[in-house]
């Protein structure tokens, strides 16, 4: 074989292992890292944010993969999430938004205490709410993908608690500071604390107890380290607010096309899809702590009057706290319970 004859094999080498490159990047053309607080195994990741995940991976053709980081596993604190979706720490981000209080204000008002009546109902009115309050004020640094609720947020502890005279002196891990303003106001010492580091909390008697819904319940083993629960018929005592959230400049970075598949599994269906999710998941958690043969109390009829009724001025402590962030808080009550009242399943 002559030079030419050489130089043509090697370039035509080289162009097959370029158009073989250029096919694999058209192929993967965005890795994007999802980053969140919960052990791989727990509810939220196997049944929200994996299915998520999927989904996307799935209607890109594999042109987006989506790399999941459980458990804190690319660093910091979970009260650090939302900062590290901003900063572009994490590309996707799911946290608590009490994990940081009072920077997103409106929020709260799904947090209010007795005022969530169906978790699928309330996700979608915050989704709502979001689009129309939230998304150009408080959470104008993110590209937000889903907002949502749990299920009934509920009791456990270590003694039986059936009034809130039973509360009085017990150090409770809340998880926000609406859930810890009730827990003040029933006499017990609310403890600041991420729902991972509740089991060592209570093994080490940190606190005496914790406010979660049924469904977290199972990944930290909860009724294996306290035997009493208190749920509640009705509205529930509380719930927290969630946010799945993405850096803004990776998000405007990415071909339309692929903006257009994240978009089209985000939004409204998702976030009442995974509200619902995690009420779903309630029972079998429940399930686990009867099978163990723990003491569970469902406080209902006449005995809610005395929950209820201590938890009435946190509603006007509220509305006066926005007021002075010059928002009107009253009115946000108002727009949730119409939305969750117009909520069709």
């Amino acid at each position: 074989m002559n030079i030419s004859h050489k130089f043509f094999a090697s370039m035509v080498g080289v162009a097959s292992f370029f158009i073989c490159s250029v096919g694999m990047a058209r192929a993967q053309e965005v890795t994007l890292s999802m980053h969140q607080f919960l052990p791989a195994q727990a509810n939220v990741p196997k049944l929200i944010l994996d299915v998520w995940a999927d989904n996307v991976e799935e209607a890109s053709g594999g042109r987006i993969k989506i790399d999941r980081y459980p458990s804190m596993q690319l660093g910091g604190r979970p009260p650090e999430l939302m900062d590290q979706a901003i900063d572009g720490v994490a590309d996707i981000i799911w946290t608590v938004v009490g994990y940081t209080p009072g920077r997103y204000p409106r929020t709260e008002v799904f947090e209010l205490p007795f005022m969530m009546t169906n978790a699928r109902a309330m996700s979608s009115a915050y989704w709502h709410m979001f689009e129309k309050h939230m998304k150009d004020t408080e959470f104008k640094d993110v590209h937000v993908l889903g907002t949502w609720v749990h299920g009934p947020g509920m009791i456990h502890v270590k003694k039986e608690v059936k009034s809130p005279s039973d509360m009085q002196g017990l150090k409770i891990r809340g998880g926000s500071r609406t859930v810890n303003n009730l827990l003040e106001k029933m006499g017990a010492t609310p403890v600041g604390m991420p729902v991972p580091a509740v089991p060592e909390g209570l093994s080490k008697g940190v606190i005496d107890g914790t406010t979660i819904p049924w469904e977290v319940t199972s990944a930290l083993k909860i009724p294996e380290l306290v035997e009493n629960h208190t749920e509640f018929e009705g509205n529930a005592l509380y719930v927290l607010t969630f946010v799945l959230a993405m850096n803004k400049d990776r998000y405007s970075a990415m071909p339309t096309d692929l903006q257009k598949v994240i978009d089209d599994n985000s939004g409204l269906q998702f976030s009442i899809f995974a509200g619902g999710t995690q009420a779903d998941a309630d029972g079998p958690a429940r399930q686990i702590a009867k099978d163990r043969g723990n003491n569970i109390v469902t406080v209902s009829g006449s005995d809610l009057d005395a929950w209820i009724a201590l938890s009435q001025p946190i509603y006007d402590e509220w509305i006066l706290d926005m007021s002075e962030k010059g928002i009107d808080g009253k009115a946000l009550i108002d727009e949730a319970r119409t939305l969750m009242g117009e909520y069709d399943n």
